[in-house]
């Protein structure tokens, strides 16, 4: 014990000589171990505290809450992208190649410094995403990425607003700030109810624009290992590496979801579920897309649409004399299911019927009508 906190003191000890003296007393800055504390009780409570909680209780509707979290993620990711925007990156002030950090105390630099305090700061609230979850019992959307990604943020950024609070790394900070207010925009929509949904066309490019940015981050960042700039190549690896990790991980997230889509829309295919132009707008609404707050309101449009796919092959399955697999041969004796397939009560719903082969993708329609074919054929007709 004595050993740990020996290397501890000398952690803190190499901290204070090297860190930058203007946030060294700021909140959570005299040390990483508090940030490190808060990251590791955060994955606790969503990974293994809350579920256990929530077990045997229903899940919360928090429907006004998650607009109101989401419309307020909004502002805040708005008003962080101006800060940084203003204090260098959008101004003509900070250089796309190559910017030191400014150890000044001039105005418009302390801005930039306060603006990375803050954005270290937002990314404690955005421990709510997965904490929403778990009290709404989306408990499979807490996955491994999903927790990587938030849990070891603050970590990271902690690291730059100590040592290095303005300068290259910061583009990280713009860029990602960008995309929480589209993301969180698309968020606080879809909590809004399914009347919104017309609105969400542009969900599908949210992973995208997610990617873009790990990409034009590795490319900004390690553009620092070629050419000479007074910026420590420590934080060069830093950011580039965590781009490059959350690529990978995004990526891998984005085709696993993609076959997954696939596989369920042939398997309603398959099953006479739905035609495939229809499936592929309504299949779970989360999978797409890594996406902390998937609402209820996108199942219930999704299973809209499966039911009005499925209305014709239904209806003339439950109210049509095709109804014969129910009652079997009975209906097909009496010539009623034959009758109705070919004065067209079946052939109305646009050959779904036949096609789906009565929701088995066998043929079972077509075999069904040359087994009654037959049957009548030699079947005495009565004097």
């Amino acid at each position: 014990m004595a050993l740990i906190m020996k290397y501890i003191e000398s952690i803190n000890r190499y901290m204070d000589t090297h860190s930058d003296s203007r946030t060294k007393d700021w909140p959570m800055m005299s040390s990483p171990f508090p940030t490190l504390a808060v990251c590791l009780t955060y994955v606790y409570l969503v990974k293994v505290l809350g579920p256990r909680l929530m077990e045997n209780r229903k899940p919360l509707h928090l429907q006004n809450l998650l607009v109101m979290y989401n419309a307020l993620q909004v502002v805040f990711s708005a008003w962080l992208f101006y800060e940084i925007g203003v204090s260098g990156w959008l101004t003509g002030h900070y250089s796309f190649r190559c910017q030191p950090v400014d150890y000044s105390n001039n105005p418009r630099t302390l801005r930039m410094v306060h603006a990375c305090w803050w954005y270290y700061f937002s990314k404690f609230t955005e421990f709510m995403d997965t904490i929403f979850f778990v009290l709404r019992k989306k408990t499979s959307q807490v996955t491994t990425l999903h927790v990587i990604h938030h849990g070891c943020m603050p970590m990271s950024v902690w690291f730059g607003v100590k040592f290095t609070p303005g300068g290259h790394s910061t583009f990280f900070g713009l860029l990602n700030t960008f995309v929480h207010i589209v993301m969180y925009t698309y968020y606080m929509f879809s909590a809004m109810g399914p009347q919104y949904q017309k609105y969400l066309w542009w969900k599908k490019y949210l992973t995208t624009l997610q990617m873009v940015q790990f990409i034009l981050i590795m490319v900004h960042a390690f553009q620092l290992l070629f050419i000479d700039c007074n910026y420590p190549k420590a934080f060069v690896w830093w950011i580039g590496m965590h781009a490059v990790m959350f690529f990978f991980l995004f990526n891998e997230f984005y085709k696993a979801a993609y076959k997954n889509r696939i596989m369920k829309q042939n398997a309603a295919l398959a099953n006479g579920h739905a035609k495939p132009n229809g499936y592929c707008k309504s299949i779970n609404a989360h999978d797409d897309l890594f996406l902390p707050q998937t609402t209820t309101t996108e199942a219930a449009a999704a299973a809209s649409a499966t039911a009005k796919a499925n209305g014709n092959a239904n209806t003339a399955l439950s109210n049509g004399h095709a109804n014969g697999l129910k009652n079997g041969y009975k209906a097909l004796a009496n010539g009623d299911a034959v009758t109705s397939l070919t004065n067209g009560s079946a052939h109305k719903s646009n050959g779904v019927l036949l096609a789906n082969g009565f929701g088995n993708g066998n043929g079972y329609a077509t075999q069904l009508l040359d087994d009654v074919a037959q049957e009548l054929k030699h079947r005495k007709t009565p004097k």
